[in-house]
């Protein structure tokens, strides 16, 4: 029979183990971020790139907020309140344990827009075309669409993962409006929602060849009594060389989210402070 003290000890490493890994899945080390001294070296010394206010391809860098935009969360509606109770994370201010937690991307379901862009540290692409601009995120190699063709948003879209996003240009500066977006995403890993008829202004200033700073505003009457805006922007850096650095592939795999519920999270749940 397990005593107080093995019970304790059990509790304490599995914690231990929760904390790392569940950090490390929700905000992962960037590997553009920190690299090495001499990946580091090569970057400085490499040419800039001319600076094209309508060019916005390459490997970008920012590091994330904890609180979505940096502003504090606007009041919910009723049916926002509703919606928040049923999410769980174990972080914040409505934070539960571990075990009882249900943040999707614990399931390895994709972590959503703009959760992704503002709270997991990790690198993005801007990949151009005549027609859209691709959005490919290191992490998990999410990818989203902005079409930049001139087309307006479906009224009639399927809500997707990553939304629906059209773009074009005012001046340097790369203007996103999205929709049809699903409800199963969080917008942070505090639990806050969104419902599907959330829409999004992105603008993605670019005042210099290694610059780029994105404001958001969010609109989602249903959950939320006014618009959600960016207290400030987002900063991301260039990567250098340009059209070399990689994105390293970086996935959420189910089987090991599988196994490794089976031996640390279930097993941190058997404790019984009552066990004698």
């Amino acid at each position: 029979m397990r005593t107080r003290f093995q019970i304790a000890g059990l509790a304490i490493a599995a914690a231990l183990v929760l904390s790392t890994v569940s950090f490390a899945q929700i905000h992962p080390p960037s590997t553009t971020g920190n690299r090495s001294p001499a990946a580091q070296k090569a970057a400085a010394n490499a040419p800039k790139p001319a600076y094209d206010p309508h060019d916005v391809s390459g490997v970008w860098w920012g590091r994330g907020n904890d609180i979505l935009m940096g502003n504090p969360v606007p009041a919910l509606t009723p049916a926002g309140e509703k919606m928040l109770a049923l999410n769980k994370p174990y972080v914040g201010p409505h934070a539960v344990s571990y075990v009882d937690a249900n943040d999707p991307i614990t399931g390895c379901d994709p972590i959503g827009y703009p959760r992704i862009a503002y709270t997991n540290n990790r690198s993005f692409e801007f990949v151009q075309t005549p027609l859209k601009i691709l959005q490919i995120f290191e992490w998990t190699h999410g990818m989203r669409e902005i079409w930049m063709d001139g087309r307006k948003i479906p009224d009639d879209v399927d809500p997707r993962w990553y939304g629906y996003a059209v773009g074009h240009w005012d001046g340097s500066t790369l203007v996103v409006e999205s929709a049809g977006y699903n409800d199963k995403t969080w917008l942070d890993r505090f639990g806050n929602p969104h419902s599907e008829d959330m829409k999004m202004e992105e603008r993605f200033e670019h005042p210099d060849a290694m610059t780029l700073s994105l404001t958001t505003t969010l609109t989602d009457p249903k959950i939320y009594a006014k618009p959600w805006v960016s207290a400030k922007a987002q900063p991301y850096k260039l990567q250098l060389p340009k059209g070399i650095t990689e994105l390293e592939e970086v996935y959420c795999v189910p089987s090991e989210e599988n196994a490794f519920n089976k031996t640390v999270r279930d097993a941190a749940g058997e404790y019984d402070p009552n066990a004698k």
